[in-house]
């Protein structure tokens, strides 16, 4: 059985040097996936993928390889979902886990969000990151991994 696999969605994600970290305490692969060119550090245990093609490329490049007991970093609510379909935890950039019972309620936030924006009634983005959220990712992160190994050994999920 291969090892915990850790899949960020690049494009903009905040936290990826807090992800080389916890992976490289745990001897973790990561694979960061995004639609241009960017830098990771020298590590054979991370791999960059640049994607050709649509605005959704990384969403599926990560969605088709992913498996059950992997991780992926996303702050992209559709690609969680397809994620935790898949079996996989999924973690927002934030920290805030997504879950079978918090997902449906995170489409649906996203929906009205997008409804109010082309209404015009929402102009602006998401916060910016503060520290406590890169910290409460750090937390997630490491408790993700501890759970998916633990249930590897014990067999549940």
């Amino acid at each position: 059985m291969r090892d915990i696999e850790i899949y960020v969605d690049g494009d903009a994600c905040p936290v990826k040097a807090e992800v080389y970290r916890v992976a490289g305490r745990y001897g973790l692969k990561v694979f960061v996936v995004a639609n241009s060119f960017f830098m990771v550090p020298d590590d054979p245990r991370i791999e960059r993928v640049i994607v050709e093609g649509g605005f959704d490329a990384a969403d599926d490049w990560i969605a088709t390889r992913v498996q059950p007991g992997d991780i992926v970093v996303t702050a992209d609510i559709p690609l969680a979902d397809r994620c935790l379909k898949a079996g996989a935890a999924a973690i927002g950039n934030t920290g805030v886990p997504f879950t079978a019972d918090s997902i449906g309620m995170a489409l649906a936030s996203r929906a009205l969000m997008a409804d109010l924006r082309a209404m015009g009634e929402i102009t602006g983005g998401p916060k910016p990151m503060a520290g406590r959220d890169k910290s409460r990712f750090l937390s997630a992160l490491d408790e993700t991994i501890v759970r998916l190994r633990r249930a590897r050994t014990t067999g549940r999920r």
